[in-house]
């Protein structure tokens, strides 16, 4: 009423009289910061109701809940990818990028993005969430550090982010005061739950929340994650499958993990989140080879963070049998996921903690170290896991496991990898037996397929068409889309060396397809590089060029250094066929160089239409050009060459 110039009268009430006032007005009221006044929301009701014409703009923390309100969220301020960054001119035109500017700028009058500080500062910028405050304080940073130097100091933002405008309110010069402010708003109950809500990593569901955060039922989980919801302190997203997700922003979660540790029940409740999530994998576990493997891949996919945090916190405890079995139940995942080198290194560290956790699930974890090695072409130590699992299961009376399906198969690629025909063909017709006494369907398939790759080692294709054949029936009884495209991609190679490269390709891009539709990035990096040299053996080099370039980025990102190889190869062979000799003697020594220094055998498959083809290049060339080329690749690093490949399909 006071800046309406409206006062009270012995005649009315003041807020007759502003009724009064207000009521034939056309006028916009706005009230800031109202979660200070909830209790006068019943004011702000009564006047709209009484004045047709005024209009009330409110903002707030939490909603009014009047009839008639329409909220409007407001989103923190876009923020770039750092891991893909745009030209600095179009970096600068992201909200929070330029806010960081404009304040960095009103302390530091030279300040600029640059090449060198560009990747910082969008990572300060995407770390602090878009948060105005938070941008504006860590750009008064700049003063006395390089942005480059502030992002190392980010593990601790409430620490780092104080020091603002003494103009401002108390609770805005720092950002542990700004949400210290929010905090002291909640009820109890709700600072309970925003405690134990940190726990989570990466977002979570609903039903986690309610099973992990209301152990003992002292609180209503639902009621006050709505609440939280409301008051800006949790948000909603929407997962892939449409059901939603709550997360916090960074900044608010270190926060809540203070407070949860504070509170005495950090060890209770990151036990129940551990315990939760791994019922959650030994769930998802048998489904991920069936019909619906797709839905839980992306439902592992989504909570991995979480898996992450709970595999975390069982290593720190030295919980060796929950983290066993987690990562037991995981591996395949990460398998078909492409995730080696992290899946290896969870497994690992599960497998070297002290106390051995029990038999079936230390089998199990042996079983995913040799299987993900064996993906990685370290078959020393694939050999070494797998006779490791079997020598365990071999000395204890236990009933047939299927961690021991798994020990022989891989046991088996890795003595096909060493051309041990007779051994691998043993091992995989005892995964066979082993796999019908147990009735495992699936393990029947794997064992068909893993016989019919030795007949194609061993030049009987028509043997192999016959078993790659009757082990795609299995996989697709069984809906298992993994194993079927891995069927099509080595029948393709089986049709492609009979004669029939169009039918190979096609088998091949059914194949590949698949692996796309699951995500597969590994397994399809394979599939690639086999129709780049399909597409090269018909001479349709662009084509060939374009999937060696898809194929090169899978396999990089993934780790799998024998693919790098042979597309690497690949490429080599399209720059001769193209008349570019000089890039194709570097990209070849390039390939060379990788081969010896990592002991990578050579795919057997394109080994003999690769060297016939790169020997016409050197020919062609001279041997005084060729070894001036070659010594350039030779020096290039890995990156260097997988760059170079990406310049010259862009130029091309």
């Amino acid at each position: 009423a006071g800046p309406l110039g409206v006062k009270e009268s012995a005649e009315q009430s003041l807020m007759e009289t502003l009724k009064s006032y207000l009521h034939h007005k056309h006028l916009l009221l706005i009230l800031d910061n109202f979660e200070q006044v909830l209790e006068g929301t019943s004011v702000v009701g009564e006047l709209v109701g009484a004045c047709p014409k005024l209009e009330i703009l409110a903002t707030s923390r939490i909603p009014l809940r009047l009839y008639g309100e329409r909220e409007y969220p407001v989103p923190p301020l876009a923020i770039p990818d750092p891991r893909v960054l745009p030209p600095l001119e179009v970096l600068t035109q992201y909200e929070a990028v330029r806010l960081f500017v404009e304040r960095a700028k009103a302390v530091k009058a030279d300040f600029s993005v640059t090449n060198e500080n560009a990747p910082a500062v969008a990572e300060i910028c995407a770390r602090l969430d878009g948060l105005p405050l938070s941008i504006e304080l860590a750009a008064a940073r700049v003063r006395l550090l390089a942005p480059q130097a502030m992002l190392t100091r980010l593990g601790n933002r409430l620490k780092l982010l104080k020091g603002g405008a003494r103009d401002l309110p108390t609770r805005q010069q720092t950002l542990r005061g700004t949400i210290d402010w929010s905090y002291e708003l909640l009820e109890e109950e709700e600072k309970t739950l925003f405690g134990r809500l940190s726990v989570f990593a990466g977002g979570c569901t609903l039903e986690a929340i309610e099973e992990i955060c209301e152990p003992g039922g002292d609180i209503d989980a639902l009621e006050r994650a709505q609440s939280l919801l409301e008051k800006s302190l949790l948000r909603r997203e929407e997962g892939v499958a449409g059901d939603s997700r709550f997360e916090m922003l960074e900044t608010v979660h270190e926060y809540a993990r203070e407070r949860l540790e504070e509170s005495g029940e950090a060890d209770e409740i990151k036990r129940t989140h551990a315990e939760y999530f791994l019922a959650l994998a030994e769930e998802a576990e048998p489904e991920l080879k069936g019909p619906d493997q797709l839905e839980w891949l992306q439902g592992l996919e989504a909570e991995h963070d979480n898996m992450r945090a709970a595999l975390g916190w069982a290593l720190r405890r030295g919980e060796t049998e929950l983290a066993l079995k987690l990562g037991g139940a995981l591996w395949w995942f990460w398998f078909v996921r492409g995730r080696y080198s992290e899946g290896r290194r969870w497994l690992e560290e599960a497998l070297a903690m002290d106390g051995l956790g029990s038999l079936e699930s230390r089998a199990m974890g042996l079983a995913g170290v040799g299987a993900l090695a064996y993906e990685q072409d370290e078959l020393d130590r694939a050999e070494e896991a797998c006779e490791e699992g079997l020598d365990l299961l071999v000395h204890e009376a236990t009933e047939p496991s299927e961690a021991k399906l798994y020990l022989l198969l891989s046991l088996g690629h890795v003595a096909l990898s060493r051309e041990d025909h007779s051994r691998a063909t043993e091992l995989f017709e005892e995964s066979l037996a082993l796999s019908r006494e147990m009735g495992h369907g699936l393990g029947r398939a794997g064992s068909i397929m893993s016989l019919a790759t030795v007949s194609y080692e061993q030049g009987d294709s028509e043997r192999a068409a016959e078993l790659f054949e009757e082990s795609m029936d299995l996989f697709r009884e069984r809906g298992d889309k993994v194993g079927l495209a891995w069927c099509l991609i080595n029948l393709g190679l089986v049709v492609s060396f009979q004669g029939d490269p169009g039918q190979a390709a096609k088998l091949t891009e059914e194949g590949v397809a698949l692996l796309r539709e699951l995500g597969a990035g590994a397994d399809t990096a394979i599939g690639l590089c086999n129709l780049g040299w399909m597409a090269l053996l018909q001479n349709d080099l662009g084509k060939a060029a374009d999937l060696y370039q898809e194929s090169l980025v899978l396999a990089w990102d993934a780790g799998l250094d024998p693919v790098v190889l042979t597309t690497l190869e690949g490429y080599a062979c399209v720059a001769g066929a193209q008349g570019e000799a000089q890039r194709a003697a570097q990209l070849w020594a390039a390939a060379q160089a990788l081969q010896e220094a990592k002991g990578i055998p050579r795919d057997t498959d394109w080994l003999a239409e690769a060297d016939a083809r790169i020997s016409t290049v050197r020919s062609g060339l001279g041997e005084e050009a060729w070894e001036e080329a070659s010594r350039r690749g030779r020096v290039m690093r890995l990156e260097e060459a997988v760059a170079y490949t990406k310049e010259e399909a862009t130029s091309g």
